[in-house]
């Protein structure tokens, strides 16, 4: 992979199709932790239903308001194009040096497991890595269907969580009382619930464990099966398609690109202030929030993504922001490496084992230890590349799937 040097900011070509991913990557992994940042700071049940814990009046309702319609599920979508893309990337890698595609895969998806479980169960119970390594196992089998076959089916799987809430929506109001009040209390928990959540978090790392450890279960079961797998193979595979088609390499017209990133970037912040503005206007009620007006946001933060992504290719085509864009090229070659700092940092900032400040921060000022944050990573990353090939999570994570020391610096 080519180091980070403004020399590759000239017209793009094609040696230019990896630093277009890893610019992409780069902002895709910044912009996600303006939403880990809520879920580092808060109770579990704020980061879905903002009215159930923490102000949501003046700056607080308006920080919430644009770090949703800007940032939730949005960023998300973004990696897990890439991801997709990064798997037909792979593949063609091994194969170009005579490697068998398949055993190298699903061996880097089984240290993508390790890992994951490492972090959900030892440092924070938002992780996404167990999930792509798993969603990756299987859109591996995908890769070399045509990319409006992929479409198709990326769309399938998009439509699950819609149909499965729509059924949980529309059968609500002949539930049993007690399966309602269970529901209720996992929307809004009592002030008892929420008490105890804060003080456990602000508690040792021992004591977290009796948070962290139930909540990965629940993320890598429940979550899962219900939306998270679907959404993500529907990402996986459109970014196979978007890479198949050239987007994702910065290879289309301005015109093309400029056209996707307005028509993504309306339908999306329609559909997803669409749904802000419905949660406000019916006080948050479960059944309506949690099962029918999520899904604007859901379908919205697709187009967003898309948006997002041909203003980056716009971005990387451009002789414009050179240094910038180095700097987003770099964080996005750690990107591993970065997204673990940025837990180890978030956990610490707000858990019982640093400085335990769970439950205390309002959301005006977690947006600037979130700034914090990215001046750490964008600092960091550009000067660990000048002396390293790899992001050191990167550098481990080649080596187990290659089986042998991959050499680490120039």
């Amino acid at each position: 992979m080519s180091s980070a040097s403004e020399t590759l900011y000239t017209p793009v070509n094609l040696s230019s199709r990896i630093i277009s991913l890893d610019v992409l990557r780069g902002f895709a992994l910044l912009g996600i932790l303006i939403m880990n940042v809520q879920h580092f700071s808060m109770p579990g049940a704020a980061y879905i239903n903002p009215d159930a814990y923490g102000d949501l009046n003046g700056i607080n309702k308006w920080v919430w308001v644009f770090s949703h319609i800007l940032a939730s599920e949005k960023f998300m979508s973004i990696f897990s194009l890439l991801f997709g893309a990064g798997i037909l990337l792979f593949t063609e890698n091994a194969v170009a040096k005579e490697h068998r595609a398949g055993p190298l895969h699903y061996r880097r998806m089984f240290w993508l497991f390790v890992f994951g479980m490492i972090h959900a169960y030892l440092i924070w119970s938002g992780d996404i890595l167990v999930a792509y390594s798993l969603c990756g196992m299987l859109a591996f089998v995908f890769r070399k269907k045509q990319p409006k076959t992929l479409i198709w089916i990326s769309l399938v799987f998009l439509l699950v969580p819609f149909v499965i809430y729509l059924m949980g929506y529309f059968s609500m109001p002949y539930w049993s009382k007690e399966e309602y009040q269970h529901t209720l209390q996992s929307w809004k928990p009592l002030q008892d619930v929420i008490k105890k959540e804060i003080t456990i978090m602000q508690g040792g790392w021992m004591m977290q464990m009796e948070s962290r450890v139930p909540a990965s279960i629940f993320m890598q079961t429940f979550i899962f099966v219900m939306e998270v797998f679907w959404r993500v193979m529907s990402m996986m595979l459109m970014g196979m398609a978007l890479f198949k088609w050239k987007i994702l390499t910065a290879e289309r017209t301005y015109g093309f690109y400029t056209r996707m990133m307005v028509i993504g970037l309306l339908a999306g912040f329609s559909l997803s202030g669409l749904g802000v503005i419905l949660n406000f206007n019916t006080g948050w009620e479960v059944r309506g929030s949690m099962f029918l007006f999520k899904h604007l946001n859901y379908f919205g933060s697709v187009a967003i993504a898309l948006g997002y992504t041909a203003m980056i290719m716009l971005l990387v085509k451009s002789a414009r922001c050179l240094h910038f864009k180095n700097i987003l090229a770099a964080t996005g070659r750690m990107a591993f490496s970065n997204y673990i700092l940025m837990s180890l940092i978030g956990t610490f900032i707000f858990y019982g084992h640093g400085l335990a400040l769970f439950g205390t921060v309002e959301r005006k000022f977690q947006v600037l230890i979130m700034m914090g944050i990215w001046l750490v990573v964008m600092i960091i990353s550009p000067l660990w590349l000048k002396y390293y090939r790899f992001g050191p999570l990167e550098w481990l994570w080649r080596s187990l799937t290659y089986w042998r020391r991959i050499r680490f610096n120039d």
